[in-house]
């Protein structure tokens, strides 16, 4: 059986964040912590794990997103997974669907680090893995709390903290 092929691009967001006791806040990590654990459990994937800026999404500027458009360029692998924050989710999937006809693009993040609860975070994830194992076409989709959508579908309701269907 051949491994599927999935690049995973971690840009940092709620998912990845962790407590520093030191300072008492919730931080942005560097490294690719929050997604080794859910990863040491798949198997039949060749994951290759980027982790390229490391921001909360509300920190991020059109320079970083170009800078995501030209890592997925760079990518040989057709799958992608983008681990972002939620709060603009939406503006990087539409900068990248301007920029991006050819590759099949699933952005994901949580509401919840996943060093608080585990299972949000892996529940996006494993969807986003399991639409990309789905032999779906080419676009720009968001994975969270188990469904995968077209991006332009979803939005965050900021009320009920959760992402609903336009």
């Amino acid at each position: 059986m051949t491994k599927s092929k999935i690049t995973v691009i971690n840009t940092g967001g709620t998912f990845n964040k962790r407590y520093n006791p030191l300072t008492g806040e919730l931080e942005v990590p560097k490294d690719s912590l929050a997604l080794d654990e859910i990863i040491s459990y798949c198997y039949n994937i060749d994951f290759d794990v980027l982790n390229v800026i490391s921001k909360d999404s509300l920190d991020m500027s059109d320079a970083d997103r170009e800078f995501i458009v030209k890592t997925i360029k760079n990518c040989k692998n057709e799958n992608i997974i983008i681990v972002h924050g939620t709060d603009t989710i939406d503006l990087t999937a539409s900068f990248i669907d301007e920029n991006i006809k050819d590759k099949t693009i699933v952005l994901t993040g949580a509401m919840l680090p996943i060093s608080i609860n585990k299972i949000e975070a892996t529940l996006n994830f494993a969807s986003a893995i399991g639409f990309l194992n789905a032999n779906i076409k080419n676009g720009i989709y968001i994975s969270m709390h188990g469904s995968v959508k077209n991006y332009k579908k979803l939005v965050k309701n900021r009320e009920l903290g959760k992402f609903l269907e336009k």
